[in-house]
């Protein structure tokens, strides 16, 4: 099958596929007028791929991987002890951004409750206050000043 059959059959872009062949993930044939030629073990590799970038892997790891699973119609499933120390490493890769984005959260989480809330009615009270775009600013009485910077 050609490319377009291949990108119908699997629900992913042509381009896409491309891209895969030029990481090293699909390997088709190519006809003497250029063209690719995919078959059903190809459609296979297709859905493993999509499956293990859902699991947070790099094309890179499963370049090196993907040799080293057979899909059971489910999805890819290891057929090498060997990938064990990967998955676990590629795991621990995962658990560290993890905590990374639990920190920011925390983080952004503080500054949202340091956040002062507008006065009931939303406007600002006058003396003491400006108003930009909805920031308060507290401001010395007779004083003016210009947009606050983002």
């Amino acid at each position: 099958m050609r490319i377009g059959a291949l990108s119908r059959r699997t629900g992913v872009s042509q381009r896409l596929l491309r891209y895969y062949e030029e990481q090293g993930l699909l390997h088709p044939l190519r006809r003497p007028s250029g063209y690719r030629e995919f078959d059903e073990e190809d459609v296979r590799a297709v859905e493993s791929i999509r499956t293990l970038l859902g699991a947070g892997l790099s094309t890179r790891t499963i370049a090196e991987l993907l040799p080293c699973t057979v899909n059971d119609g489910q999805g890819p499933v290891p057929a090498c002890a060997g990938m064990l120390p990967d998955l676990q490493r590629e795991r621990e890769r995962i658990d560290s951004a993890m905590a990374d984005l639990l920190a920011a959260r925390t983080a952004l989480d503080a500054v949202i409750a340091a956040t002062p809330l507008p006065p009931a009615g939303g406007a600002a009270s006058g003396a003491g206050g400006d108003e930009s775009d909805g920031c308060l600013v507290a401001v010395p009485e007779g004083t003016s000043v210009g947009p606050v910077p983002r």
